[in-house]
């Protein structure tokens, strides 16, 4: 049963006590009134008649006047008190007149919890159960001694049988009081809990705004260093080759460089549109990472004019794509920097494979720097040496750069050994 259900249901019952507590004692003063007259003739002088008459004039007028004091304030207190043990003496005193009037004693049984402090509780129902056993007994008073003894017995089992209902009624009670104290704490975990997913479902989609934003920076990120990493370097060579057309005058010299630029182009061109579909370096396309650079530093010394030397240690692997094409970016980027900045006259490249470590190793004997002077890192995944640092970050790896003016530079790269999955 719903929550809205069990309210109704709560309202519908504490209603219809309220009506029965309204004009039940109507009801039943009516009934015990047929009754007494029906057994009028045999059971009631004509004094008696005038009395229970009156009797029963005073419980009209006590009941009406309770409607209208029960009306602005709570039933319980001295008032209900007063009414109560007023309305049972009146039912006394009737039933004394004729054992029938007990169908109007009766209500002391419903309006004991209803209008009695807790404290007065038992002494209002013993009270009502003294004038229901005169009735089941024969009529008050008990005619002799065997009407006492039957009195007695009448009025104790009317009290077990209070004593019995009583703990019932009390047990009901409890029961219903947990059940709404139960119902009152699910509703309040309900109401938390749909805040906590309207929460959640907020934070679901601030987390799923911040990832996509991440996505696109990363992705902004990954292509700005792809373009640096290629359309630049591949720029910079063709830049170089021109220069060295337009002050040379010698034509066999100025076609084989203009040839060297156009490779360039191409290659540069090629890379841009592999970085735009996010794949595998092209050197690497029909080839293993130490083939690709020992091409790559082949073709950077020949077009640089500087002894550039590879070489490799250890046992060559195939290794996985990502790890392949990150060192082979850095490579290429070390490479760059030392041709801006480096003014060298030899360069090492050397490829280590150390059990679960790869190494790579580009040292030249170039002007150098303070590497203390290098500004500190962005944390945006820049270029140079940040970039670098970025790209083998993005692998579990590291880049470390050992420098001093004069004394040329050493740039370092570890990465995991992964081998390629085949």
């Amino acid at each position: 049963m719903s929550d809205g259900a069990s309210g109704i249901k709560r309202d519908t019952v504490e209603e219809r006590w309220e009506a029965f507590h309204r004009w039940g004692p109507y009801g039943l003063l009516f009934i015990g009134c047929l009754a007494a007259a029906a057994t009028a003739d045999l059971l009631m002088s004509t004094a008696d008649r005038w009395a229970a008459l009156a009797l029963v004039g005073g419980a009209l007028l006590l009941q009406l006047g309770w409607g209208r004091v029960r009306r602005g304030r709570s039933a319980r207190g001295a008032a209900g008190v007063v009414y109560y043990f007023l309305r049972w003496a009146i039912a006394f005193a009737l039933t004394w007149l004729n054992p029938f009037f007990a169908f109007y004693a009766v209500v002391g049984y419903f309006g004991a919890q209803a209008v009695l402090p807790r404290r007065w509780v038992k002494v209002g129902l013993f009270a009502t159960a003294v004038i229901m056993a005169g009735s089941q007994s024969g009529g008050l008073p008990p005619k002799g001694s065997m009407g006492w003894v039957l009195f007695g017995a009448v009025l104790a089992i009317n009290v077990v049988l209070l004593t019995v209902f009583s703990h019932l009624a009390a047990q009901e009670d409890e029961r219903a009081r947990v059940q709404a104290e139960t119902i009152t704490e699910l509703e309040t975990t309900n109401a938390r809990l749909q805040q906590a997913l309207d929460e959640n479902a907020a934070l679901h989609a601030q987390l799923l705004l911040q990832a996509r934003e991440a996505g696109v920076a990363d992705e902004r990120r990954r292509l700005a260093a792809e373009i640096h990493d290629t359309i630049a370097q591949g720029l910079t060579g063709i830049i170089a080759q021109l220069q060295v057309v337009m002050s040379g005058s010698d034509p066999a010299q100025a076609r084989e460089h203009l040839a060297s630029a156009q490779s360039l182009a191409r290659h540069s061109l090629g890379e841009a549109r592999r970085s735009v579909q996010n794949l595998s370096p092209l050197d690497l396309e029909h080839g293993v990472l130490h083939e690709a650079l020992e091409k790559t530093v082949t073709q950077w010394g020949a077009r640089h004019g500087v002894r550039a030397d590879f070489t490799v240690t250890g046992t060559a692997v195939q290794l996985h794509e990502e790890i392949e094409a990150t060192l082979l970016r850095i490579a290429q980027e070390a490479l760059a920097n030392a041709s801006r900045h480096a003014h060298a006259s030899r360069i090492g490249v050397t490829l280590s494979f150390m059990g679960d470590e790869v190494s790579l190793d580009v040292r030249d004997d170039g002007r150098g720097f303070e590497p203390s002077a290098l500004p500190a890192r962005s944390g945006t995944g820049g270029f140079g040496l940040d970039g670098m640092r970025a790209r083998a970050e993005r692998v579990a790896g590291s880049v470390t750069v050992e420098s001093e003016p004069g004394h040329g530079t050493a740039v370092s790269a570890r990465v995991p050994l992964v081998p390629h999955d085949h």
